[in-house]
Parts: C-alpha cells; structure tokens; sequence
C-alpha cells in the first residue's frame, strides 16, 4: 500500500506538468517542407484558449519569400478555416521566422506551415496537443482597478436611479420638494439589495465558468503496473483504470514507428533504463516481459498515440524484483540498458557501447541552458575508428530519451524530433468519411509499415530540444549496428 500510494503521489505531482511528455511542453519538429529543410518549435500557451509561440528556422534553402502558418483542428483545411498567417522575418537572422496563433479548442491540433520561395514551394504538418494545463490568476493591480471600476459603477447606478425618481417627473426648473428627495432615497436603499442579487448572480455565473475551466485541466490517464510471473518470466502488466478510458470516451490507440506503446522504465536513480514495446492483451491491458534489469523503483513512462491525433505519455511507478534466470523480450525491438558507472552524473563526452564501438557527444563548452534551443549531436565510431555503419531503428536513426534526475521532466526524442510520426500521419491522411473507429488507424498502418526506413543511416546524429527547467538529466542515445540496439548514456547539468 505505501508503495501504491508513492506511485500515486508521483503521478499527481507530474499531473501538472504532463502534456505530450512529462514537463516538457514544448513541440519540436525537424524536417522537409517540399526543398527546404525547417526547424519548427511550437510553445503552447497553457490556456485554451491561447495563443502559441511558433518559430520557424530554415535549415537549407535559399531564396525564401514567405512563409505561412495555419493552426488546423482536424489536420485539413475546410471552408469555415481563416486564412494563414504570415510569419515575420526575425531582425538580424534571415532565416528565422515567428509567428503567434490562436489555439481556440482542447484537443489534437496541428500546424501546417507554408514555405515559398525560389525552390517552390514546400508544406509540412506539425501535430500539436492543445491542452489546458495552468489557471491563469489575476494580477494585483488588475484586480484592484477592476474593484475600484465595479464600485464605482455600483455608485453611479444608485445615483442614476436616485435622480431618475427625484427628477425625472418634474418640469424643467423646478426643484424637487422634500418627499421626492426622501422617496429617491428610499428607492436607492431598496435597490441595493437588487444590485448585490446582480452582483452575487454574476460571482455565480463566474465561478461556474472557472470551476468547469478547472475541470478541463490536462490529467494524466490512471493507470496501474505492476510484476507477475508469467510462464515462468516477470512480466509487467500495465493496465489503464481511468474511468473515462474504459468507458470508451477516447479514440482507439494507432501505432507509432510500428508499436502500440513505447514503454519506458528509468530506475530513480537512473542506472538503469528498458526501452520496451508492450502487446495488447484486452483494451486496457498491455504485457511486457522485463529484461534482467538490478531490481529497485522505477518511473515509468508509456508513450501512445491516439487515432485523432492526440499524443500522450502515461506515468505510474513500479518496483521490480531481481531479475530471473533468462528473458524472451515481447518485442524485437526491446532494449535495456545497465550502468558501469557508480556515480550518477558524470562529465563524459564518449561513451564506449556494447559492441566496443564509440559515441560521442559533439558538444561544445557553450553552458546548456533552460529554454535555448539547441542541436544534440552523436556520432559513433567503429572500433577500427572508422564511422560506423548504423541501421534504422523503428524507422529512425536513433531514438533518445532524456529524462531529469527527478522525474520531473521525460521525453521521448529523435531526428525528426519531439513529435510523434502517428500525429503527423494522422492529419496527413485524415478524410472527410473517416467517421468508423478504427479505419483511419489501419490506413496510418500501411502508410507506416510502407514508409519505414530501412538499410544504412548516417553515422552521425542530430536531436533537436531545448531542456525545458534547470537541473541535472540524463540522456540515453539509442542506435542499431549489425542487427544490435546499442544504448549510450551521458549526463549534462542545465543551468537557468
């Protein structure tokens, strides 16, 4: 019970910070907008409605007009839609571009973002979560001369009624006797109470509308996991309670980069990551046999993907028993990974991987800080010194995981970066007729199993982030080589 009970504190306390990916709220994307390469980095406002921060960078292409921006609810275009907004030129850099728009609704969103220029021109979809996570307060000096206007207003209706009996009646010139001022005065004193009726009437009306504000808050599903022999191998069983879910009240789940789920479990004090991919057994269940991870608590954190469009990450904690004698991994792409290190936060730049080959972190002495934007750059280098030859991992050059020492902060990151493949599929190939759960889902599957990418990718690697709060994190880079998931681990401190 007490450990269920941490668990449940863990998880409200990231609750508040949970959108796409535990506290980091932010949208990036990395990729091709017909022949120019961008960079697009969405920050939501936090209140719906709201207005987001878009910055554009373009990466290659010369030659660029304009540049347009489109917030898009159900991913196309429809006749009811504004027209796009032009994106300003950022003084001093001619390649970067800004724009702020409306997010007007809660839900899965997308951006779709324009480039025109002397190449052509080049459209690209960014899926974005619209979601309310923070309550906006007054400021006191708003507060204050709101007061100061409402009791004056309350004043001048008292005065406005007063003269209205004492002298509205009367011939121009002619002053009101004595029992007309004591009437008006009678009057205002009987409509005081009429006035605080209105003015209680709209302290209910207001806080109606605050309380279902509230209401709407971004939550995190509830979820439970927990570990049970299964066959002879402890396996993890990670149900979904949350009412609303199992009440059908959500769009069934679609695969991203070819997995239902993408599981993550980072042991608190992060020596220990297993990066699996879990099989449905019902609607709320999902299994997944455990690697010989050394057992302790763990944070968990399950990416998946909804047919709409909509992103997000569950969050539970768990504790895992020594590991068993032998493990059959439940997917192929199963991955785990073990410190050789006793310390938790190092300084190393290069890492040596399982296979006696070497990543580095082409990082520079520039401080790493909170909110600047910024290239993770990894290349790995065969034990002859020579590149190496590395292979699409789920479709991807690498996936990567940063996560805060914590807990506070969690993302699941690649090349093309925070977003996930199945969003931006879903608003590409969405139809008028999909109204049938379940069809979209399975056209995103064959666009995926199609568009995988296969055979030799670059040896070196490009992450695009921005580490959203100081701290210390970790970060575990995962590529593929000879048919092997390889896993290398640094440590960086972020400043404010």
């Amino acid at each position: 019970m007490g450990r269920r009970l941490t668990g449940t504190g863990f998880a409200a306390a990231v609750a508040l910070l949970a959108a796409a990916h535990v506290g980091s709220p932010d949208t990036f994307f990395e990729g091709d907008a017909g022949p120019y390469r961008i960079r697009v980095i969405v920050r939501p406002p936090g209140v719906v409605p709201g207005q987001a921060d878009i910055t554009i960078r373009l990466l290659s292409g010369e030659g660029v007009e304009s540049v347009l921006v489109l917030p898009l609810r159900g991913g196309r275009p429809t006749a009811q839609e504004p027209p796009p907004d032009r994106a300003t030129s950022v003084a001093g850099d001619p390649h970067l571009f800004n724009a702020r728009l409306w997010l007007m609704e809660r839900g899965a969103y997308s951006i779709q973002v324009e480039v025109r220029g002397a190449a052509g021109s080049g459209t690209v979809i960014v899926p974005v979560n619209s979601v309310a996570t923070r309550r906006l307060g007054f400021a006191t000096p708003l507060a204050a001369g709101l007061l100061a206007l409402g009791a004056f207003l309350l004043v001048g209706a008292l005065t406005i009624v007063g003269a209205a009996v004492r002298e509205s009646v009367l011939p121009p010139g002619i002053e009101p006797d004595a029992g007309r001022r004591r009437r008006s005065w009678w009057i205002r004193l009987a409509t005081v109470p009429l006035l605080a009726i209105a003015v209680l009437g709209g302290k209910w009306w207001w806080d109606g509308v605050d309380a279902e504000y509230r209401g709407g808050l971004y939550r995190p599903l509830q979820v439970s996991a927990v570990v049970s022999p299964v066959e002879g191998a402890s396996t993890l069983r990670l149900a979904i309670t949350d009412s609303d879910w199992i009440d059908g009240h959500y769009p069934p789940l679609i695969p991203d980069h070819g997995k239902l789920m993408h599981l993550f479990l980072v042991r608190d004090d992060q020596q220990a990551l297993a990066h699996l991919h879990p099989v449905m057994r019902d609607s709320n269940t999902f299994l997944a046999a455990l690697p010989p991870v050394p057992p302790g608590r763990y944070r968990l954190f399950a990416d998946v993907v909804h047919e709409n469009g909509f992103a997000r990450t569950l969050v539970d904690t768990v504790r895992l028993p020594p590991p068993g004698a032998s493990w059959r991994p439940t997917d192929a792409d199963d991955a785990w990974w073990v410190s050789r290190q006793p310390s938790a936060i190092s300084d190393r730049l290069r890492v040596e991987l399982e296979d006696r080959s070497t990543m580095t972190w082409e990082r520079d002495s520039t401080p790493l800080v909170a909110g600047r934007d910024l290239d993770l750059r990894f290349t790995v280098t065969a034990p002859d010194g020579r590149p190496a030859v590395l292979e699409a991992y789920m479709g991807m050059a690498s996936h990567a995981v940063i996560a805060r020492d914590d807990g506070a902060v969690f993302v699941h990151l690649h090349p093309a970066g925070t977003i996930a493949m199945a969003s931006q599929l879903a608003f590409t190939l969405r139809q008028p007729g999909d109204t049938v759960r379940g069809r979209l889902g399975a056209r995103i599957t064959d666009a995926e199993q199609g568009s995988m990418e296969h055979g030799a990718v670059a040896s070196s690697i490009s992450l695009p982030y921005a580490f959203p709060q100081p701290g210390s994190y970790r970060l575990w880079v995962q590529v593929k080589r000879n048919g092997r998931i390889l896993t290398g681990a640094f440590d960086a401190e972020v400043g404010p």
